[in-house]
């Protein structure tokens, strides 16, 4: 589990929610949330809190496609973060009698089905449409930051940036690799670039060199160009296709303009952040290429940060003793059960 607390009958008050303690075994068709199993419970906890409720309509056991929605969307750190502390979680089993019935016969839902998520208000009224026949992370958040609009509720600034991440992957991303003579500099341009969602120094052809990976829906190669060649970190590009290289040709002049070839990651990637306490706080790359920009102004890297990530880096400062690990580069979701595994001392 990513979020171990003591395991007791009644809600555990945090502060940024009310939620329920977490059962020792979860299934993993539910992921790593704490969700509350009674329909007229979470709307209670609703209206104390005013908050809307997120809905989970699962099998339990599941096939391959709820433990996959478990497994790989729900147990996103930050999407489960999202759903405790901005939502009500209500989980409600669409192959059980009882009041799990209940619930599925008063929204119509179909027993033994994939994974459907609902959005309801403090009466039990759907905010959006249903999510049906979307498993992906990106749809739950579209749905999350759906929902918070149409109650005009300002949705966090992590919760933006999960949103531009996983649109751009479903999208489809590019990769871009420039020459500079500093990749220190050239990754905290980049990774304060709009669109640009991850970034990595490292060297090609003896030259130090940043890989951004960018939306070509948000930004332009040739503005990646002409942005870096701006900001001194662009001396020429190392195209990664025949279309890259036209652009490169017509923009740059007097610049370097070959095929990419070997990469070789740098050793200390995300310099900035790397030299601040933030390095031991797990990130999506999106928001490590972000951090890494801040440090590198002098600017606090809290403000792309959620909740729990920020209280993580004060437990951090507050306990330097303890044996953490930098982790810069490492998937999230896996990241932070090893970090968690620090924090409560396990080996």
């Amino acid at each position: 589990m990513l979020w171990l607390m003591v395991f007791v009958p009644f809600f555990i008050h945090t502060n940024h929610a009310i939620v329920p303690a977490v059962p020792a075994a979860q299934p993993e068709e539910l992921g790593t949330v704490k969700w509350l199993r009674n329909f007229d419970e979470a709307l209670a906890v609703a209206k104390k809190s005013d908050k809307p409720v997120l809905i989970l309509f699962q099998e339990v056991p599941g096939c391959a496609t709820c433990r996959n929605y478990g497994n790989n969307v729900l147990s996103h750190p930050l999407l489960a973060e999202a759903i405790e502390t901005i939502f009500v979680p209500l989980a409600i089993y669409n192959n059980k009698d009882g009041e799990d019935a209940k619930v599925l016969k008063r929204y119509g839902e179909p027993a033994w089905n994939n994974p459907v998520v609902r959005i309801v208000d403090q009466t039990g009224k759907d905010i959006i449409p249903r999510v049906n026949g979307n498993y992906t992370a990106w749809g739950l958040v579209q749905a999350m930051l759906q929902a918070l609009d149409l109650q005009s509720r300002v949705a966090p600034a992590y919760l933006d940036l999960l949103n531009e991440e996983f649109s751009a992957e479903l999208r489809g991303t590019e990769t871009a690799t420039f020459p500079m003579y500093c990749f220190w500099t050239g990754e905290g341009h980049y990774g304060n670039t709009t669109g640009v969602v991850a970034t990595q120094p490292g060297f090609m052809e003896g030259r130090e060199v940043v890989q951004v990976t960018f939306d070509p829906a948000v930004v332009s190669y040739e503005k990646l160009i002409r942005t870096g060649k701006k900001a001194s970190c662009a001396d020429g590009v190392f195209y990664h296709n025949a279309a890259q290289k036209s652009v490169a040709e017509k923009v740059l002049v007097g610049g370097v303009i070959a095929a990419k070839s070997n990469f070789k990651t740098d050793k200390e990637p995300k310099y900035y952040l790397s030299k601040t306490h933030y390095r031991f706080v797990p990130m999506t790359p999106l928001q490590a290429a972000r951090a890494n920009a801040l440090a590198g102004k002098g600017q606090n890297p809290q403000a792309v940060l959620s909740p729990r990530q920020i209280e993580l880096a004060k437990l951090i400062q507050q306990h330097p003793q303890k044996p953490w690990k930098s982790r810069i580069g490492e998937a999230i979701t896996t990241a932070w059960a090893a970090t968690e595994a620090t924090r409560i001392g396990k080996p």
